[in-house]
């Protein structure tokens, strides 16, 4: 039976620690790295719903894709503000299971959290977005341009990726003609719009991505193309879990490790209710002009 240590080492083979961005906090969080590892669980989000699961079903490693702790902390107490956080390590430690946060070097990954929603919407992925260069295969790197199996309007394509995609209370924004032709599409699993230049300068037709801001995004349609297909952060990261589950699959079948692998169903995305506007328009106004 592996152990925490040998499980990591494979994953880390597979989302180099070395590609994560200086601000990150990936690797082992807790957890012995000689314990014996039989079943893993893949989640987005280390939260107290997911840490549960966990415990409940027996898992020795947890994966997640955020951190946990992002910044600098000099406590795990489970009191005040953040003490949920010192709770999941205190849950996780008293059950013996640890905690992996594989983040921006998984984004960044051949394959990764990008081809992972790609081929959640049906995308064949084409190349990298923003290539790493030091990556001689030019396959690794931040997003991906891809295209659909066949040319879709706007509005077909946003209905495919509201299918392809698990469901959350927020669905999707789409910014643009939903009669305009689609045939070439940039994605990026989280927070995207920090690459409209990137994607501008690809001249795709479409950008699927999640947590888009009122400002870029306003700006970013007022120079024209792309379309805007923004999904809820957490639906656009999930994929990834599915593909990495499998990826672990693979490599315990290769090892003989028997290892049993789960995926997280919990929908940990932030928003629970979405509430449609039922105003007609825009209020007209009274009185004198201000």
């Amino acid at each position: 039976m592996p152990t925490v240590r040998d499980v990591v080492a494979a994953l880390d083979a597979l989302w180099p620690p070395e590609l994560a961005e200086s601000w990150d906090a990936v690797g082992l969080v807790c957890g012995d790295p000689a314990a014996e590892v039989s079943r893993v669980l893949f989640a987005v989000d280390p939260v107290q719903q997911v840490v549960d699961e966990a415990v409940r079903i027996g898992a020795d490693l947890l994966v997640t894709h955020h951190p946990l702790y992002l910044r600098g902390t000099t406590t795990v107490a489970p009191t005040g503000p953040a003490g949920f956080k010192g709770r999941v390590v205190h849950d996780l430690i008293r059950a013996g299971a640890a905690l992996l946060v594989a983040h921006t070097n998984a984004d960044r990954a051949d394959p990764g959290v990008s081809d992972a929603l790609a081929a959640a919407v049906d995308l064949r992925v084409l190349g990298p977005l923003v290539p790493d260069p030091a990556d001689p295969a030019g396959r690794r790197g931040l997003g991906r341009i891809c295209e659909p199996l066949v040319p879709l309007t706007l509005a077909e394509f946003a209905a495919r990726a509201a299918h392809g995609l698990p469901r959350t209370a927020a669905g999707l924004r789409i910014a643009g003609d939903p009669d305009t032709t689609v045939r070439t599409v940039a994605v990026c699993g989280g927070s995207g719009d920090s690459l409209f230049d990137e994607v501008r300068a690809a001249g795709v037709d479409a950008y699927l991505t999640a947590d888009l801001r009122h400002h870029p995004a306003s700006e970013a349609r007022q120079v024209g193309a792309p379309a805007l297909v923004d999904a809820a952060h957490w639906a656009t990261e999930w994929p990834w879990c599915e593909q990495a589950a499998g990826q672990l699959d693979a490599i315990s079948d290769r090892h003989g490790w028997a290892l049993r692998t789960h995926v997280s169903r919990a929908v940990t995305d932030p928003w629970t209710i979405h509430a449609p506007s039922t105003s007609p328009s825009v209020p007209s106004s009274s009185g004198a002009p201000r």
